[in-house]
């Protein structure tokens, strides 16, 4: 299963978020280039627990029920709910948006599965450090399918 804690699959995500424009044109969704890549930076925000979120009570008996396929080898399915704390509806400048998604990337890599397995996940509560590598990576690579990238 592919991670950003692996060093070749993370270099390939970057890889093709240099391939991303401002003016991509989405397959599916609502957000555009430049709001992709900031609900994928805030995604991370919220990893380092720098952007905490409340998490519903249904939620907590939702999770563990979605928890294995999210965490699966089937990449996400097209228009999947998106938590209103990671809504990005407000016009972003891409180019400062791409820096921040990858001065983010390079800090959670950094910091490690460890420190990663600290934060529960918003939706799934506790993961190790193993499933959050996996389940970011799967988050990226969402997005940039959508973006056909």
């Amino acid at each position: 299963m592919r991670s950003l804690f692996h060093p070749p699959d993370c270099d390939a995500l970057r890889r093709r978020f240099a391939e991303l424009h401002p003016e991509g044109r989405r397959l599916w969704g609502k957000m555009d280039a430049a709001q992709m890549v900031a609900h994928c930076a805030e995604a991370l925000e919220a990893i380092e627990a720098a952007r905490p979120v409340r998490r519903p009570l249904h939620w907590y008996l939702l999770g563990p029920l979605v928890k294995p396929l999210a965490l699966g080898p089937k990449p996400f399915l097209r228009n999947t709910a998106t938590p209103p704390a990671f809504v990005v509806a407000d016009p972003r400048d891409f180019d400062a948006e791409m820096r921040r998604l990858a001065h983010l990337i390079d800090r959670f890599v950094q910091r490690g599965a460890d420190r990663a397995a600290r934060v529960p996940h918003v939706f799934f509560g506790r993961l190790s450090g193993d499933e959050w590598g996996r389940l970011m990576y799967k988050h990226l690579d969402h997005h940039l399918r959508q973006f056909g990238v």
